[in-house]
């Protein structure tokens, strides 16, 4: 029996959700909900009905998990508490800081629904949010380091599409090449963020918009930039398109730590991901929480989640005897 998967918003992560879905023969793609005109939205999955965001009360029940492809800034925050009080949900919500109030709100709709909402699913928070946790449990001795990028984050760049006036845009999170070797030689630096990372923005404008506070309101915009040295480029449509099209991402989460009676040894623990299309691996790493959420669905758990509350087993397809054989 196929896990029937549904996805509302249909952009860059929703179209990875799609392709993610069809490497996992246990789940089927039944809908894709979307706020513009479904007629005129085209899907690679055939079979998939296309609807508009109204009609998702009319899917109730013919749907296991329904994965939100909302942007954190605006959609999530309404988005997820709303839809948990109909389908079991996965979301990505990556504004770090409202994190327990995001959980507290889905976790008070799916508990009344009797449904199960993991949020904050991806690579970060995520996968790096479970590798600082084992680092930490591993070496209590120790300090945690997190770098990003290269790469566009696609949460900062929806948030700046959210300004007035702003046609398009790419932000760039750039580690501090100083700092990760710092962090890499054991020096164990004590790191402000500002120290850590920069944010470099390539922003189009619409037509009359004031260039100025555009790039003010960028640049002091709580959670996302005020803490960072960013630059804001102003470039045409063309340029974006022509020199930023892709979304390439990653990042690494290191562990300094000590072990031994007097902490005489230097251990080094380090993660890494290296991605040519963000959207699409939090796609795979969604779609992977989703057959943990119909798991626990099948268990009469409801509730909110969040990556720290899964067993890793409830993400495999594979059996519990096979993954012992296989990969224990």
């Amino acid at each position: 029996m196929s896990i029937k998967i549904g996805i509302l918003g249909y952009g860059n992560l929703g179209r990875g959700v799609e392709c993610a879905v069809k490497k996992n023969p246990d789940m089927e793609l039944v809908a894709v909900f979307t706020r513009r005109e479904p007629e005129k939205l085209s899907v690679l999955a055939g079979t998939a009905a296309v609807c508009h965001v109204s009609e998702a009360d009319d899917w109730k029940d013919k749907i296991d998990v329904m994965i939100l492809c909302g942007g954190s800034a605006t959609d999530l925050p309404e988005q997820s508490p709303a839809f948990a009080r109909l389908f079991n949900i996965v979301d990505s919500f990556d504004t770090h800081a409202r994190i327990p109030e995001h959980f507290a709100n889905v976790d008070a709709a799916a508990k009344e629904a009797g449904k199960i909402g993991i949020i904050s699913v991806g690579w970060d928070p995520g996968m790096f949010s479970l590798n600082r946790m084992y680092a930490s449990a591993i070496l209590p001795d120790g300090k945690d380091y997190t770098f990003w990028g290269k790469g566009v984050s696609q949460g900062h760049s929806d948030a700046i599409r959210r300004i007035e006036g702003v046609e398009n845009a790419r932000q760039y999170t750039v580690p501090v090449e100083a700092a990760l070797e710092a962090v890499r030689e054991g020096k164990n630096p004590e790191l402000s963020t500002r120290e850590k990372h920069t944010r470099e923005c390539f922003v189009v404008l619409k037509e009359g918009a004031d260039a100025e506070r555009v790039e003010r309101e960028i640049k002091t915009m709580p959670n996302y930039f005020a803490d960072y040295d960013t630059t804001v480029h102003f470039i045409s449509e063309e340029e974006l398109q022509r020199e930023h099209s892709g979304i390439p991402h990653g990042g690494f989460v290191i562990r300094s730590g000590k072990t031994g009676w007097e902490g005489e040894n230097s251990h080094l623990m380090e993660y890494r991901l290296k991605l040519d299309s963000n959207p699409e691996f939090t796609a795979c790493v969604i779609v992977a929480y989703a057959r943990a959420a119909y798991r626990l669905s099948k268990e009469g758990m409801a509730g909110a989640k969040t990556v720290f509350d899964i067993p890793p087993a409830y993400l495999s397809a594979k059996s519990a005897e096979e993954l012992r054989a296989s990969m224990l």
